[in-house]
């Protein structure tokens, strides 16, 4: 027997946007060293993301982190045409990032080096990445 009296309703679904508030690093010390808010939260995730290699750690999700390692001994002229597809697509998994715009890249001996904007909900900032080929 199928139940009878319950239905669905076309309600409306709001969003609401998640508190950005995290712990702050402090990468020279490796240590925690209070919490931080709004763009400063951002910049930091951005860091952490290129920096952890995605798939490799079962704590983060299969949307976190990059794939900037597999370039590593790659054609240099591979690299520049990748490289920024890959930063693009590591950050925008970010809620908070919306694009990443005025990519430069420049080769520096055995390494390649992007400069790139990045654009937050709470403003934008400048990164730069490098990448050993």
């Amino acid at each position: 027997m199928i139940p009878v009296g319950g239905s669905i309703t076309n309600g409306t679904i709001t969003e609401t946007e998640q508190p950005s508030l995290t712990w702050k690093l402090d990468a020279n010390k490796d240590r925690i060293v209070g919490k931080i808010d709004g763009l400063e939260a951002v910049m930091q995730a951005s860091y952490k993301i290129l920096l952890t290699p995605r798939f490799r750690h079962l704590i983060y999700s299969a949307n976190y982190g990059s794939e900037l390692e597999k370039l590593i001994g790659s054609n240099p002229v591979f690299v520049q045409s990748e490289i920024t597809r890959m930063i693009r697509e590591a950050l925008t998994q970010d809620d908070r990032i919306s694009a990443i715009e005025n990519v430069q890249t420049t080769v520096l001996g055995d390494s390649l080096a992007v400069k790139f904007t990045v654009i937050s909900s709470y403003g934008s900032f400048d990164m730069t990445q490098e990448v050993n080929t």
